[in-house]
């Protein structure tokens, strides 16, 4: 899906109806080296959102009229630009439900300005430096089975068809493919695609595993592709 390119790194879309949160937060995020456009209006925040004029787009769930959900959902029909949920604080059903339908992070309200400057950065940080790999590594071609990742063109294919992912589902699928037979455990996904630790009932990890799964299928023989290593984390199977 080709998509205009994000006028700045930094460039961030606030999508959230609660003006005194979006003043507060854009002026933080502003003094923080970021660049903040704000809209109060699911429908049009869509629009904004599709433009591909952001790098960041932060999306409320409760929105009136057309909800965050319907707003994701819509935007991914269009676009793969990152996003981070705002969702209410102890509802793990609206982030799971963010997560399965192509958010690439969430953030529980109330929160700490810091906490979701810190997840827009860890964004940043996957997209601009390829994990912080060098650039041979990150230009190099990964194939496995049936499967191909190129980093430089940020595409994903299976058996020579091209798989719709997002930036968080490329670079954890990335991250299991340079470690194939390999058990990744649920913590380094964590840190090297999040950029953050993972607390006791956060899953994240396992919800873009899913992801992954249902888009990439199984194994030719019918096994599974990406097999769970029960309190540990995942393996890429070789065949």
């Amino acid at each position: 899906m080709t998509m205009a390119a994000p006028r700045t790194a930094s460039s961030v879309l606030l999508i959230d109806d609660d003006e005194e949160l979006c003043d507060l937060l854009g002026q933080f995020l502003r003094n923080d080296g970021f660049e903040i456009d704000v809209v109060n209006d699911g429908a049009a925040g869509l629009e904004r959102a599709a433009t591909g004029e952001h790098a960041v787009i932060v999306l409320d769930v409760m929105l009136p009229g057309m909800n965050g959900f319907d707003v994701l959902r819509e935007l991914r029909r269009r676009s793969e630009v990152p996003v981070i949920m705002l969702t209410a604080r102890g509802d793990d059903v609206d982030r799971i439900v963010g997560l399965e339908m192509g958010a690439d992070d969430y953030q529980a309200k109330p929160f700490n300005p810091r906490e979701l400057a810190a997840r827009i950065r860890a964004i940043q940080r996957r997209v601009a430096s390829g994990g912080g790999r060098s650039s041979f590594e990150q230009s190099k071609v990964l194939v496995v089975g049936d499967v191909v990742l190129n980093p430089r063109l940020r595409s994903v294919t299976r058996a020579g068809e091209e798989i719709s992912v997002t930036s968080v589902e490329f670079a954890m699928l990335e991250v299991l493919l340079r470690q194939a037979g390999t058990i990744v455990p649920r913590e380094t996904l964590a840190k090297d695609v999040l950029g953050r630790r993972l607390s006791y009932s956060d899953r994240s990890v396992d919800v873009h595993v899913s992801n992954l799964r249902k888009k990439l299928g199984p194994l030719a023989g019918g096994c599974e592709r990406i097999k769970s290593v029960r309190g540990v984390g995942y393996q890429y199977s070789l065949g």
